[in-house]
């Protein structure tokens, strides 16, 4: 069974930054794709950026140039650095594969005041 533990989320003003870590075990991690995905008070859950086994990614175009996502197949951990931060990135951030096998962490809450 999939276990993912979310951290580094936090109160930031507009423009700062954040790295958040998801650790992940019950997976065979390295041959998974990673995704990192949000949801805001109201919305549904969407996926941010994900990367693949070799380390291709891609990102939403809400968050093009301004997040980045990496992973460290020794460590199954994966990061999702986050820059120039604004009041829409508020929400509660989630790690998972690509696609999910429907089981969700805890979540990390990120909000940034304007």
């Amino acid at each position: 069974q999939v276990q993912l533990v979310e951290s580094g989320g936090g109160l930031v003003q507009a423009g700062g930054s954040l790295t958040l870590s998801c650790s992940a075990s019950g997976i065979n991690f390295s041959s998974k794709i990673l995704a990192w995905y949000r949801q805001a008070p109201g919305k549904q859950r969407e996926r941010v950026a994900f990367i693949g086994p070799s380390g291709q990614t891609s990102y939403d175009s809400s968050v093009k140039g301004r997040f980045t996502i990496a992973r460290d197949n020794a460590k199954n951990t994966v990061h999702l650095q986050m820059k120039s931060l604004k009041p829409e990135d508020t929400a509660t951030y989630y790690c998972n594969t690509f696609p999910t096998d429907g089981s969700w962490g805890q979540g990390t809450q990120v909000s940034v005041s304007s």
